[in-house]
Parts: C-alpha cells; structure tokens; sequence
C-alpha cells in the first residue's frame, strides 16, 4: 500500500462490479439504503462496463468479488468473516449453514445477500425479504476504507446498512493484501469517518470534509494519529452543510485534478447560499499540539500549505448549471495521474470547463475499443456515459479505491 497523493500515477486500484445487490431494493425501502432511487442493472451493467474498461486499459484492477472468493477458501478468515457479518445483520442461525457453501457462492451471499425462508428464518426477517442484508453501496468502494499514505483506513460508517461493508474490507486488506489497517473507532466509539471525505492532497497534508458522515471525532483522531507519527503534519478540514443529500461528501464539491488544477463547486469558494456558514479550518500537528488557523476558503487553505491551485468549476461559470452538474457528481472526478482523469459525460459544462482549461476530452468507448490511447495525451478528461450510476448519488471517485500510486514527480 503506497498512496501519498490523490493525482500521482495510479499503479492498482480495487473496483467492484455493481451485482444483483443493487436491484434488491424497493421504493419503500431506498431511503433504508441511502438512495434517493432505485436502479435499473442492466443499464448500470453498459455504463459501469466502460467504466472499469478505462481502468482496465491503465492499470492493475482487483475486484472485490474475486477477491472475496479467494479469500473464502479459507477456513478461519470464512468463519470469521461469516459470524461477524450475520452479528451485525442479527440472524447468526444462519452461520452454520453458510459455512457449507461453496466458497464463490458465499461471496455472492456476503454481498448480494441472503432471501428470507419461511420455514428456517425468524418472523421477524418477513417483510424484509433478507435475512443477511445485501450490500447495496458496496461498489462505491471509496467509501469504506481509504488509502493513506502505506496502510489502510477502514472507516466508521455512519449508517448501520454501511456496516457490513467495513467488514468485506477490512478482510480484504488484512488478509489478502496484507496491508496494515487503523480505525477511529477502535480509539472512540462515536468518532465516524467516511473516504469520500478524506483526500490525500501531500505526504504531509489531508483535505477532510466533516458533515453529516464524518465528524469532528474523527478527524481529530486522524489528527492526534499523523501528529505522533508525522513531523509538520496539516489537515485542512472543510466544513459541509448537512443536506441536501448531494453534498454527504467532500469528493462532491471538491476533486484534485493534478498537482496544480482542482475541481471545485463554486459556490463553496465563494461561501454564498447554504455555503455561506461553512468554515475551513487548518490544523497543524507538530511534535504532539495541534494547533487550528480558519481560512477563507480551500483554495486559500491549500495556498497557505504550499499548494496554489487552479480551480476549475463545476457546472462552469452559471450558477444554474452549477447546481444541477453538482447534483449528479459534477465535481467528483477520480485521477489517473496528474492532469488525467475520468468523469460523467452527462456534466457537459462541466466537461467544457475543463477542455478549456487544456483538458483533451476523450470517449471511453474510444479508450476500451483501443481507438484512443490515453498515454498519448498529456492532460486528458476520459468521460463516459452514464444515466442510471448518477442516481445512485456517486461518481467516479466514489467508485475507486486506489491502491497504489506512484510518488509525484516520479
């Protein structure tokens, strides 16, 4: 595990394709889920398959699924993670009979979940229709641990549905990876941290979002953590507003795009609207004290830190427009390397700001049939098209877990 920035080439990242898991929900119970809709599979299918073709052209990609099935080859980690999963979703009768499965299937169990039966499940299960949960967010793979530095945060969700995902990862990282892992909940059970607030701007400094997933707790046992370990170490913290639903992260206002350009939603700069209350803070750890200095705002945080960045705004320059893109993740790009990334095509101002700002716009249709190479431009946006992955309230940053990336500047 090797992440000390957001934009340095990306080397392996961790991907899950979208299961059955995500059509295991209903009107009723979305919201249950934290969705606002319910989502088509096969239509996710063609959209999230350019997707990973991208990845698939530029690097190493694990699948969690794959993984996961590997994994379950083994007995202890099996039996581990089986108990611990039907103990949070309440149904340990069923532990005995999963261990039985084979271990693909089981894989898909722990993801997809498990159907209520009627002559072998509690009453309690009926209206639910499963018994184990299925995991419906667990292709956001950004959100349940996140790469810092050379080990692994597995986060503190927010939301009991999150939970088990905590679980699928942590496994993944200790026992497949064999990557050292931390928790702020090992430290305070009420601190919470969420990876689409956590992004790794330098060796020495985190940008965090705290809002209604990640919260003060959390980002001060970050602190106190990198302060001990870390000389001159620095969290710029940006404040966020706790609705509407679309601002649940810090990767759906703010995205690095490279060592000097960042996408930004404008109204976050400018602290107008519900922005206007919303503080960025500075904390700077050394030798143990933290010390907090407010900022205007990011741009003017990552200044004083030595990162004089470019802002490229969501939505562009109308405010109209702004507020729609950023709507459906018009801010949220992920970085293949500097000044390379991949976005929604649908945020077509937004995708005009950034080929004005020296961005080559490229197809990913064009990048997996081999028509485009991507290593042949030396700054590029990869956009692809994607009706039915918006709805779900992520983008393509929400989508990946890097793995490792190569030092900036090398």
């Amino acid at each position: 595990m090797n992440v000390s920035s957001e934009y340095g080439r990306l080397n392996a990242v961790l991907l899950h394709r979208p299961g059955i898991e995500i059509e295991r929900m209903t009107p009723y119970n979305a919201a249950d889920a934290l969705y606002s809709d319910i989502l088509s599979k096969h239509i996710v299918d063609k959209e999230y398959d350019a997707f990973r073709g991208v990845f698939e052209k530029w690097t190493k990609v694990y699948y969690v699924e794959d993984i996961l099935a590997d994994l379950m080859d083994n007995d202890d980690v099996r039996q581990r993670l089986v108990t611990q999963s039907c103990q949070i979703d309440g149904c340990q009768h069923l532990v005995d009979e999963l261990m039985t499965h084979e271990s693909r299937r089981l894989a898909e169990e722990l993801i997809e979940g498990v159907p209520y039966h009627d002559d072998t499940d509690p009453d309690r299960f009926r209206d639910e229709r499963y018994t184990l949960k299925p995991l419906y967010n667990l292709f956001f793979t950004r959100d349940a641990s996140s790469s810092v530095y050379e080990s692994v945060l597995i986060n503190s969700m927010s939301f009991h549905v999150r939970e088990r995902e905590t679980l699928i990862y942590k496994t993944i990282f200790e026992d497949y990876f064999r990557a050292d892992t931390f928790c702020a909940k090992d430290a305070n059970s009420n601190a919470r941290t969420e990876g689409g607030d956590v992004q790794v701007a330098s060796p020495n400094l985190l940008c965090i979002g705290m809002g209604i997933r990640t919260n003060h707790k959390g980002i001060m046992y970050l602190a106190e953590k990198f302060a001990s370990e870390r000389p001159s170490f620095r969290i710029l913290v940006q404040e966020l507003p706790h609705k509407p639903d679309s601002f649940i992260h810090l990767d759906m206002v703010h995205t690095f795009l490279g060592s000097h350009q960042n996408m930004v939603y404008q109204p976050m700069i400018e602290k107008t609207g519900i922005f206007s209350s919303m503080a960025t803070t500075l904390l700077e750890c050394d030798n143990g004290k933290i010390k907090s200095h407010e900022y205007p705002n990011i741009l003017e945080g990552l200044k004083a830190c030595g990162m004089d960045m470019e802002p490229v705004y969501c939505g562009g320059t109308d405010r109209w427009y702004q507020d729609r893109e950023q709507w459906h993740s018009g801010a949220n790009f992920f970085a293949l390397g500097d000044g390379k990334v991949i976005g929604y095509e649908r945020n077509v101002n937004t995708i005009e700001s950034l080929s004005k700002a020296g961005f080559s716009v490229l197809d990913a249709d064009d990048v997996c049939c081999g028509k485009v190479d991507m290593k042949s431009y030396d700054k590029f946006v990869v956009t692809f098209k994607a009706s039915e992955l918006p709805r779900a309230g992520g983008g393509a940053r929400c989508m990946t877990m890097p793995i490792n990336r190569e030092p900036v500047g090398q």
